[in-house]
């Protein structure tokens, strides 16, 4: 008796040690999450509701924040020309540049796939265009984009066409934004390459043996099996052409379009745009922030709807 007594008092101990252990592993793994913490609450979610409140007043940032509720959502919607032409103007570079981006990133991973010679100085290269970015981006493509001395129009007069006015012209500036936003395809190029790189050979065999050719491979086994990287990077090019700002603003914003970024007449004015020049030049914070979760809702809408139609064309290894 007396050592069953023993026994017990021993198991009793053993999870009360182990409790009390659980307790401070998690009081230490709170204390070092709470820097996160902080900041999560202080510089993201605060800002966030703040500027969802800030949407529901009239105010300039000079005298307090008068309420007027979805006063800033009806002239929006109803009242704003700038409004409308500004996600117009997103829609068609977000229409035009995403499956270009993804045709031409897929078509180069295709390419740096293969057994070559120098193949890691290759990669290199091809990927070394996205690292450029910001005002040196903008000043390389002011360059190929210029009326006199462009490298594009020199290459046109060379062949006895004509010069196009890149940023000048209502019909050709969105095309030359499209053109310009490629030269970042090489991080997407480089998420594809590992997809393709992680497609099982024993797939490519057994089409061969089925008398499957390049195209039906291409078509039967590499499009399937890469289609979550294809969702991966359609999900993201979508998200970020929707908030393009740095290279429209400096491509636009010198005198090939007037000026005034978002020239000529509107005619590149993306979300982003409008956004920055209603808080920051005209000084309408309230609306501006309407605007943001504006877009925000049209982002969150569109990926919603892209992850709703996974369903029919993503396909995961292992599902039957």
């Amino acid at each position: 008796m007396a050592f069953a007594r023993i026994g017990a008092a021993r198991g009793g101990g053993a999870p009360r040690r182990r409790s009390a252990m659980a307790r401070r592993e998690a009081i230490a793994g709170y204390i070092f999450l709470l820097p996160w913490i902080v900041g999560f609450l202080w510089f993201t979610l605060g800002p966030v509701l703040g500027s969802l409140g800030l949407s529901l007043t009239d105010y300039s940032g000079a005298t307090a924040p008068t309420f007027m509720g979805l006063g800033n959502y009806k002239q929006m919607f109803l009242n704003d020309a700038l409004f409308w032409q500004s996600l117009k103007v997103t829609t068609i570079f977000c229409v035009l540049s995403v499956p270009l981006g993804l045709v031409l990133a897929l078509a180069i991973a295709l390419l740096l796939n293969q057994r070559i010679r120098f193949l890691s100085i290759w990669r290199t290269i091809y990927y070394l265009p996205a690292l450029v970015t910001g005002a040196a981006l903008a000043l390389l493509w002011q360059y190929m984009f210029n009326e006199q001395f462009g490298l594009f129009n020199a290459v046109l007069n060379l062949v006895h066409l004509p010069s196009v006015p890149w940023l000048s012209s209502e019909f050709w500036v969105i095309p030359s934004l499209v053109i310009a936003s490629l030269w970042g395809v090489g991080a997407g190029m480089l998420i594809f390459l590992g997809g393709l790189q992680g497609i099982p050979t024993e797939l490519y065999e057994a089409a061969m043996i089925d008398g499957a050719g390049a195209w039906r491979k291409f078509w039967h086994v590499t499009i399937p099996m890469l289609s979550p990287t294809i969702f991966y990077n359609l999900i993201f090019g979508i998200i970020a052409s929707f908030q393009v700002f740095v290279l429209v603003y400096l491509l636009t914003g010198g005198a090939a379009s007037g000026g005034n970024p978002g020239g000529p007449n509107y005619a590149s004015y993306v979300f982003s745009i409008y956004i920055y020049q209603t808080a920051f030049q005209i000084g309408r914070l309230g609306y501006a922030a309407a605007l943001g979760w504006v877009l925000f809702a049209l982002i969150l809408a569109l990926t919603l709807i892209v992850f709703r139609s996974a369903r029919l064309w993503v396909f995961y290894a292992g599902e039957r």
